[in-house]
């Protein structure tokens, strides 16, 4: 978002309200001119996250991402594992 859309100067406005159902997906119906009709459902694959946009500038891609996350997991205490219960 830019900075200019201030939502909080906005009556009712509300950040991340239509997030839920972004990520659930939706569906976009093509009627074209020679009377058929198309249905495509666009979701995002399993696994994707959506970066915040100064975060961009640093993680351009998915390998830059990946690169600072594996990073980040040598200095992760690792955890005892624990039995699962049947």
């Amino acid at each position: 978002m830019k900075k200019e859309y201030d939502f909080k100067k906005m009556k009712g406005g509300v950040r991340g309200k239509y997030y839920k159902a972004y990520r659930a997906g939706h569906t976009v119906i093509i009627h074209k001119t020679d009377g058929t009709t198309i249905v495509q459902h666009f979701r995002l694959a399993d696994g994707a996250v959506i970066l915040e946009p100064k975060l961009r500038k640093y993680f351009p891609n998915s390998k830059a991402v990946n690169k600072a996350l594996r990073g980040l997991i040598a200095l992760v205490p690792k955890r005892p594992q624990t039995k699962v219960k049947d």
